[in-house]
This record gives C-alpha cells, structure tokens and sequence, in this order.
C-alpha cells in the first residue's frame, strides 16, 4: 500500500546526479483569469505525459495550489530535464512558446524554476511516520542509520 506509514525513520538513496526541480507560478492579478488560468491549466497535459513516459527522465512529482503554484519534481539528470524542456513534440516546447506570445512581460502571472543536481554525500533527509515521500518516493528510500535507537513516548 502506496500510502502506509513507515514507522522506522527513513532517509532518500538517491542516485547521484538526480535532480530536484521546483517549477510554477504566481497569480500576479488575480481578476485577470484569462491571463493565468491557461498557463496553470498548461501544467497538467506535461505532468500527465511524464508519468506516462518515463524514458524523458522523470522519477514523480507533488503539486502544491495557491496563489504560487509549486510542482516539486524529481529527474534522473540535469541532462534528461534540459533535453525534455526542448523536445519539440512533448507537451512543454508549445506551452513556453503560446506563454510567451500571451503572457510576455504584461506581469498577470509570473513562472519560475530552479533546477538543483543532488550529491547524496552532501544532502540530508528524514522521513518519520511518514507514507513514502519526496525523494524517497521518487528514487529510492531505506532505514535511517541512528547512533542510538529512539525511546518509545507513549
């Protein structure tokens, strides 16, 4: 079960070179629903056809909606990610070009990514009492080591 609570604390084992990328945007103007509604709505054909297409790279995702909108997303490498971005028959190179031609500089809503490469020996996770999560998830997760066990607190 995809949702279960691992009690035993856990940490990500990531290969080395995934990549954690943040992608999204903000609501600048919030009346302007024809300005940003179609770039929130461009998102999901893309996340859809990464799921569905893991040879581009992709290892998973987790959306977060408000008025800045975050997709936290998880690659096998920089590389992967940057050759998606520019694939002229994936979902991405048309919705960058109908935002620039719509959206431009007119300020109704703002999008941002970054892009950062993991080096397992310089990164550090926990997860307790969690269902599988994050880069866990998304790559690889095994028991924490601790130096000494945790006392029960009932």
């Amino acid at each position: 079960m995809a949702n279960k609570v691992e009690t035993v604390p856990q940490v990500a084992d990531p290969p080395e070179g995934a990549v954690v990328f943040l992608i999204g945007m903000r609501i600048n103007s919030f009346w302007k629903v024809h300005r940003w509604l179609p770039s929130f709505i461009a998102m999901f054909p893309m996340l859809m056809e990464l799921n569905k297409n893991k040879e581009h790279g992709f290892l998973g995702s987790r959306t977060w909606i408000n008025r800045t909108v975050i997709v936290l997303q998880y690659w096998r490498s920089m590389d992967e990610l940057m050759t998606y971005s520019r694939t002229m028959d994936a979902s991405h190179r048309p919705a960058w070009a109908r935002f620039n031609r719509s959206i431009g500089n007119n300020g109704a809503v703002g999008i941002y990514h970054e892009a950062y490469v993991v080096d397992p020996d310089r990164m550090h996770t926990v997860y307790r009492n969690m269902p599988p999560f994050g880069m866990a998830k998304a790559t690889a997760g095994r028991p924490q080591r601790t130096a000494t066990p945790v006392a029960d607190h009932e």
